[in-house]
């Protein structure tokens, strides 16, 4: 196959096609209309929430591997705060600013890459959460961040908006679903 000038320039640079490694979390999707896959393997420090490296493996076609490199590419040194959930136009976005717009019968090839990328980064959510060990509820699956955490940040430092206990614990600066059990905890303070 003939690929255009964008994907050809980048399958000869691919830096990130590996086998998976076992990072810190990782997953697989699959195109079943030509039976391709692509894994993404993460590594997380789980310190300071930033990605520290990303790899793929597939049996994809050129168009599949180049939006897994740029994919991965755009993901390291990344900290789980500025990724701001993985919203799928943001990642279609950082996919087309590389590689040009796919042709309609060849869209498929970047989708698979999205859902296999973010569901790597459920699959490290899913971790942290098995993790936990503790006694309260965990409020942020992102960061490990325990209601009790939250209600100490709250207390100790006067904490008013979920922005502050972001910026105080990493508590909803991840993906953004807690955002709203913060504020509930938030207003319980209050309401003390």
């Amino acid at each position: 196959m003939v690929y255009p000038e964008n994907i050809a320039g980048k399958l000869s640079r691919l830096r990130h096609i590996d086998p998976p490694y076992g990072g810190t979390a990782s997953a697989v999707a699959a195109k079943f209309n030509c039976g391709s896959f692509v894994r993404f393997s993460l590594a997380i420090d789980p310190e300071t929430g930033v990605v520290a490296d990303v790899n793929f493996a597939s049996n994809g076609c050129g168009f599949m591997l180049a939006a897994a490199d740029v994919l991965a590419e755009n993901m390291i040194d990344q900290r789980l705060t500025d990724l701001h959930g993985l919203a799928t136009p943001d990642l279609q976005e950082q996919i087309r600013a590389h590689l040009g717009e796919f042709s309609p019968d060849r869209t498929q090839c970047a989708t698979v890459c999205i859902e296999a990328l973010r569901a790597a980064f459920a699959d490290f959510r899913t971790r942290q959460i098995e993790e936990f060990q503790g006694e309260k509820a965990l409020i942020c699956t992102c960061f490990g961040v325990s209601e009790e955490t939250i209600e100490s940040h709250i207390r100790k430092c006067r904490l008013e908006t979920v922005d502050e206990v972001a910026r105080a614990c990493n508590a909803g600066s991840g993906c953004g679903s807690c955002r709203m059990l913060i504020q509930e905890i938030i207003d319980a303070y209050q309401g003390e």
